[in-house]
C-alpha cells in the first residue's frame, strides 16, 4: 500500500494546475517531469520540488514511475500514451482521449494487453459538485430520469484569448473543446448513448483576435461554431444540447427532468450546489443542496484512479468512458455532415456508482491501507 509514483509529461501552462494538486495528495508522489523542452521540464521540477526531469524517453525508462500523467497537446495524446503503456506504466490523459476512434481503440487495446490502466479527463465528474448530483439522482430525488437539457453558449474565446486559432481548428470548436465536460457528465449520470442527431452552423468563416499582440488579426474557422444535438440514451432518456461560440449571451445549464422532479447539475467546475425542484408541488420553489465532500480540483481523477488501481477496481473517469465520449462527439460530427441524420453510437460505457460523500482526496490511505470507496 505504498504511494503511487507519478510522472508528468508536458510542462506547459496546464501542468501548474496538475502539479499543485498532485504534489499535495498524501497518496501520490511526483517523481519526474518530462517535456520536449527539457529546460521547461527542469523549471517545473524546481518549482514543485520534483527530483527528476528529462525527455519523454528518459522519464518513461525510469523504475520509479507507476503512472504517467499525459498532458501533451491533443495531437500527441495517442503517441505518448502508447509509449507509456509499452513501458508498463498506467496512463492518465487530458481530454480528449485521442482525436479518432482508431488511435483511441489502439490505446485501450494496448493497455489491456500490457495489463495497465487508462484513465482520462475531465475529472470534474469526480469533484464534489457533480458527485453530489450523482448521489441525489441515484437516491431517487427526482425519480427516474426522463429528459435532459444542456446549454453552453457564449461569444467564443476569440474575444479574450490572445491566440485563439487552435480553438477554431479541426478537432476543437465548442463541441470538442467544451463538449467533453458535458458529454462525460451526461454519460456518468445517465448512462451510455445509443444515437445522436445533430446540425451545425459556421456563421462566420473568419474570426478576429480580440486581445493580445495580434489583436485585430483575422483567422479562418474550420469547424461548426454552433452545434445542436438530440441524444438518445440506452436508458430511454432523451437529451437536447447546444454548444455554441456564437451567442452574445453567456449561458450554462444542465437540467435533468425526472418522474418526480427536476435537477439542476453544476457543470462549471468542481464546486457548486445541486438544485432540486419537487414535481409533486406547484410552488416553483427550488431546494439547494450544497456540494458535499472535500474540495478538489484538476488532478483529483489521477488520485481516484491510483486508489482504484490499488484496489483492483476500474477508475470512474476510465479510458472506456473517455472512448465512449469521443465516439459520441465523432458521431455528432458525422450526423452534422449527413444533414442531421440519426447516427448510431457503436460503443458503450460502464455504469459506475457515485463516490461516498466521505471520500477525501487529502486523506492518507496509502500507508495504512484504509482505502475509502
Amino acid at each position: 500500500m505504498s504511494k503511487t509514483r507519478v510522472a508528468v509529461i508536458g510542462a506547459g501552462n496546464v501542468s501548474d494546475e496538475y502539479l499543485r494538486a498532485l504534489t499535495s495528495y498524501p497518496d501520490l508522489t511526483v517523481t519526474a517531469i518530462a517535456d520536449l523542452d527539457v529546460a521547461r521540464a527542469r523549471a517545473q521540477a524546481e518549482n514543485y520540488g520534483v527530483a527528476a526531469f528529462g525527455t519523454v524517453t528518459e522519464i518513461l525508462g525510469r523504475d520509479d514511475v507507476d503512472l504517467v500523467v499525459n498532458i501533451t497537446i491533443p495531437a500527441a495524446h495517442a503517441e505518448v500514451a502508447l509509449a507509456a503503456i509499452e513501458a508498463g506504466k498506467h496512463v492518465w490523459g487530458e481530454k480528449p482521449l485521442t482525436l479518432d476512434r482508431k488511435s483511441a481503440r489502439a490505446v485501450l487495446d494496448a493497455a489491456n494487453a500490457r495489463g495497465v490502466v487508462v484513465g482520462n479527463a475531465p475529472d470534474t465528474i469526480i469533484g464534489p459538485a457533480i458527485q453530489t448530483s450523482h448521489r441525489e439522482l441515484a437516491g431517487g430525488s427526482i425519480g427516474a430520469a426522463r429528459t435532459v437539457l444542456t446549454l453552453m453558449q457564449g461569444p467564443g474565446p476569440d474575444a479574450w484569448h490572445p491566440r485563439p486559432q487552435f480553438l477554431f481548428a479541426k478537432g476543437a470548436g465548442p463541441l470538442f473543446d467544451i463538449g467533453p465536460y458535458y458529454v462525460s457528465t451526461l454519460v456518468q449520470l445517465l448512462g451510455p448513448v445509443v444515437s445522436v442527431s445533430a446540425v451545425g452552423q459556421t456563421p462566420r468563416a473568419e474570426r478576429i483576435i480580440g486581445s493580445g499582440p495580434d489583436a485585430g488579426t483575422s483567422f479562418p474557422v474550420e469547424v461548426s461554431t454552433h452545434v445542436s444535438v438530440i441524444t438518445t440514451f440506452a436508458s430511454g432518456v432523451v437529451g437536447t444540447s447546444v454548444y455554441s461560440f456564437d451567442s452574445p449571451v453567456q449561458r450554462q445549464l444542465f437540467e435533468i427532468s425526472g418522474a418526480d422532479g427536476t435537477m439542476e447539475v453544476p457543470v462549471s467546475g468542481f464546486d457548486g450546489p445541486t438544485r432540486l425542484l419537487d414535481g409533486a408541488t406547484d410552488d416553483g420553489q427550488w431546494r439547494t443542496v450544497p456540494a458535499q465532500g472535500a474540495p478538489s480540483g484538476r488532478g483529483v481523477g489521477v488520485l481516484e484512479m491510483a486508489r482504484a488501481i490499488r484496489d483492483g477496481e476500474r477508475p470512474r473517469a476510465s479510458g472506456e468512458l473517455a472512448y465512449h465520449v469521443l465516439d459520441v462527439m465523432l458521431s455528432i460530427e458525422e450526423s452534422i455532415a449527413a444533414d442531421g441524420a440519426t447516427t448510431p453510437v457503436e460503443s458503450t460505457a460502464p455504469l459506475v456508482q457515485p463516490l461516498a460523500a466521505e471520500w477525501d482526496p487529502t486523506a492518507r490511505t496509502a500507508d495504512n491501507g484504509t482505502e475509502q470507496k
